[in-house]
């Protein structure tokens, strides 16, 4: 494949990441708009809408400014004064975040991958631009360079995450001869491959304990988040039927809500971890129990835990394990490449860089999941991250030191005298 090919090639594929990304909102409110509304409305409305939609799933802050009557039939203070809505449904960011993905694995096994990833890059912001400047309006107005940098960051951040593949694949085949990749690659590769021994191991095993603790405390989230709304299946019935809306006002408000799934795995993980978190100023939701005022009659708020929990504090336990068996599972290969720098202080300090990696990365799960949903007291929601990250170190990082030094092997007396007699 030549130059221009590479070029065509990579901007298709960002072309495709973006379009699927907005198609999602976009066709069903397509359909509303020609079944529902009867081609009565105009269509750009229902554009705007679908370009809002993604660009908060990126971030991007929209500013609304709602009518007399809209704000009346809230129901909440100051929702006829113009409010910023800063919380994400991070369903759109991670469908982003996977197609580049696959998409900087493709164009990396270019013969011209740096000029391909360029161009990918260049042509997806050249689309997230567009949708932010074909979308402004004085009723929903997104920030203009958040618009055009949010989305492209997370599109860089799987291009990268996908050509650091094609970098591990290049690093272990070791025959340039047969590897078709960019000169550039082999490059960082050769680079990565001169990290002295002993510091790399360190490295590798507080990025892979940390990473895999926290997976971990996602991976529970997400299963006790649907062991709750199996649960309270009921009540999520009764608010669709309540809301009124219809066949296609229920597909998309499903829509809507399954964009806010990561959200949910992120809020649950904060409450494993400990802080919890809020829906609306002044409320709490946490292991030791729950304190709610007035909330929206979203039909997944209907699985949120109520009154006050004897066992909650049993969650916690959650980050201890998942660090704990994150210390076990990467003590052998450590101590392996350590040799015999594998002393019990060292084995400490990787167990609190494993802390530091896995509370970093729940920080950051938990703040992009917060933010502004609304007016008065709804432009508090979801969980603070700085407390879910420090309490994610202590409770990781102590568990991973314990679990990298509990099962500390010891030399043998048959180690010691090897040609002893028996």
């Amino acid at each position: 494949m030549n130059r221009p090919l590479t070029v065509v090639f990579a901007a298709l594929e960002a072309l495709l990441v973006a379009g699927i990304g907005v198609g999602i909102t976009l066709v069903p409110l397509t359909v509303m708009w020609a079944f529902q509304y009867g081609l009565q409305i105009d269509w750009v409305v229902f554009w705007r809408a679908a370009a809002d939609i993604w660009m908060l799933g990126h971030g991007v802050d929209v500013r609304l400014t709602l009518d007399e009557l809209t704000a009346a039939s809230i129901g909440f203070p100051d929702a006829a004064t113009p409010f910023v809505v800063t919380i994400a449904p991070l369903g759109f960011a991670l469908l982003t975040l996977l197609l580049a993905y696959r998409a900087g694995r493709r164009i990396a096994e270019t013969p011209h991958a740096m000029v391909g990833l360029a161009a990918a890059l260049v042509t997806f912001a050249t689309v997230s631009l567009t949708v932010v400047l074909t979308s402004l309006h004085e009723a929903a107005r997104p920030s203009i360079w958040q618009g055009a940098l949010l989305p492209t960051l997370v599109f860089t951040a799987g291009l990268v995450l996908g050509a650091g593949v094609a970098i591990r694949r290049l690093t272990s085949l070791r025959r340039a001869a047969t590897v078709r990749a960019d000169a550039t690659l082999g490059a960082i590769a050769q680079r990565i491959d001169e990290v002295p021994e002993q510091p790399a191991a360190v490295i590798r095993a507080a990025v892979a304990g940390g990473t895999a603790a926290a997976i971990a405390v996602v991976a529970m989230s997400a299963v006790t988040l649907a062991v709750l709304l199996a649960v309270n299946y009921a009540e999520l019935i009764a608010l669709y039927e309540a809301g009124h809306t219809g066949v296609l006002g229920g597909i998309a408000l499903t829509i809507g809500q399954l964009a806010f799934v990561p959200n949910l795995v992120a809020w649950t993980a904060s409450w494993f971890v400990g802080p919890g978190f809020a829906i609306g100023v002044g409320s709490s939701i946490g292991p030791l129990g729950t304190s709610l005022g007035p909330i929206p009659a979203i039909p997944f708020l209907g699985a949120l835990p109520t009154g006050e929990f004897g066992w909650g504090f049993l969650g916690l336990l959650v980050p201890v394990l998942a660090g704990f068996l994150a210390g076990v599972l990467v003590r052998p290969r450590l101590v392996a490449r350590l040799g015999d720098g594998a002393s019990v202080s060292r084995l400490i300090v990787t167990g609190l860089l494993i802390g530091v990696v896995g509370g970093v990365l729940l920080g950051l799960f938990a703040w992009f999941s917060a933010g502004s949903a609304g007016p008065g007291r709804l432009v508090e929601v979801g969980p603070n991250p700085w407390l879910v990250g420090v309490l994610a170190v202590v409770e990781i990082g102590c568990a991973a030191a314990l679990g990298l030094i509990s099962s500390r092997p010891r030399a043998s007396a048959e180690a010691r005298e090897p040609f002893s007699a028996r």
